[in-house]
């Protein structure tokens, strides 16, 4: 540990200075306010500064301690007095002095300054870091709230749909704290175009935290400027958002992407175009024969996005039923597992989804959201899902008595 000691007393000093250093300790001794102004040009340079308030007044004392202090803040300052002195402590507490000794006669005093000057730096260091905490966690929060922002809100479907959608980001469950709900990399987005069709999308950007929401962000931007661009396909869409996000550094720097589907359903003929950029496919619940099933294999998707500017991507076309749910999603569903099952390792899976579906097909389709959610996060056995979670649900019923139970 780095010490300044500043001392009206050079015997007494280095009997300090030899104690302070017995284990190492880097002490640096100034004799006098003068020569501690002298060795103070550079905060941060010690760990604490350790100083009799009286050099030689508690007047002139308490100047250096607020020259001190104002250049250099983050550093804490311990005071030592006399005993006759301890009501002037007050004065130098009031303006940030860390803590103080009262020095009796006998020196006995000296021999609690180690634990002092340590528990002192340690509480400091401990307030710190929770303040530190607090503003990421504002930060963060501030984030969160601007990528919730893009979430639609108000979902117009054509006629005979409906959809709704839902996401939530991870959690990191600090020890000895509270939960800090990060921002995520995951999103979804649901519009209508000019045409009547309805677009589907939903992304995840590779890793957690700052980055990955500032990704889904940039990616969000050129979804919406390049919308209304008519293009033939789906691919040709996925190809164009890839093209300029292999621009952006903040998305592909240290091997960053962004899985996508990307889908247009033409309401009239149930045609449903969809292209993967590396996402699961959508899973179909169809109610005429009771199947449940994903429309595509994890072959049918290309490279995640901004891992290569030349990509190729494929257009899947798949006729929905008449009476159908479509669910889309990210792989924070697939993957949730509980944490403390020894050396297995469940995921929730396909499987869990398609149990879901099958056990809420009688549901309203804000019931069978909510129970993807709840179910998925019950089967982490208290763990929570360790992933961001995005979940698009596409509902169509033209004959009501095919999802009774």
């Amino acid at each position: 540990m780095r010490v300044l000691l500043v001392w009206d007393n050079e015997s007494e000093s280095d009997l300090i200075s030899m104690y302070l250093g017995v284990d190492g300790g880097e002490i640096t001794v100034a004799v006098g306010a003068q020569q501690a102004l002298e060795k103070t040009t550079v905060p941060g340079q010690y760990d604490v500064i350790l100083f009799a308030i009286n050099l030689p007044t508690t007047d002139e004392g308490f100047s250096f301690f607020k020259q001190v202090h104002l250049s250099d803040p983050a550093t804490p300052m311990i005071g030592a007095c006399q005993s006759q002195e301890v009501i002037r402590v007050a004065r130098f507490m009031s303006k940030g002095m860390a803590s103080y000794v009262i020095r009796d006669s006998s020196r006995d005093y000296v021999f609690m300054l180690k634990g002092l000057v340590e528990s002192t730096v340690e509480a400091v260091h401990a307030a710190r870091d929770q303040k530190l905490a607090q503003k990421l966690r504002e930060e963060v929060d501030s984030v969160r709230k601007l990528q919730e922002s893009m979430v639609p809100k108000d979902i117009i479907c054509p006629s005979g749909f409906r959809v709704v959608g839902r996401y939530e980001p991870a959690q990191i469950r600090v020890l000895g704290g509270q939960p800090v709900t990060m921002a995520g990399g995951d999103y979804y987005d649901v519009f209508t175009l000019p045409d009547n069709t309805l677009v589907l999308l939903v992304g995840d950007a590779s890793g957690h935290g700052m980055k990955a929401a500032m990704s889904i962000m940039i990616m969000h931007t050129l979804v919406r400027m390049i919308r209304t661009k008519q293009y033939q396909d789906t691919a040709a869409f996925v190809s164009e958002i890839n093209g300029q996000l292999s621009e952006q550094t903040i998305v592909n720097d240290e091997g960053g992407f962004i899985t996508l589907l990307y889908a247009i359903l033409s309401p009239d003929s149930g045609e449903l175009q969809w292209t993967s950029a590396g996402h699961p496919p959508p899973m179909l619940q169809d109610f005429t024969n009771n199947e449940i099933r994903p429309l595509g294999d994890h072959s049918c998707g290309g490279l995640p996005l901004a891992v290569s500017s030349s990509a190729e991507y494929e257009t899947y076309v798949s006729i929905l039923p008449p009476d159908m749910r479509l669910a889309l999603y990210t792989d924070g569903l697939e993957e949730a597992f509980p944490e403390n099952r020894g050396g297995s390792h469940t995921q929730f899976g396909a499987e869990g989804i398609k149990k879901v579906l099958h056990k809420t097909r009688s549901l309203a389709i804000e019931d069978v959201m909510q129970s993807l959610f709840d179910t998925s996060n019950a089967f982490t056995e208290g763990s929570g899902r360790h992933d961001d979670t995005s979940i698009v649900i596409l509902e169509r019923i033209t004959n009501s008595s095919l999802v009774k139970k």
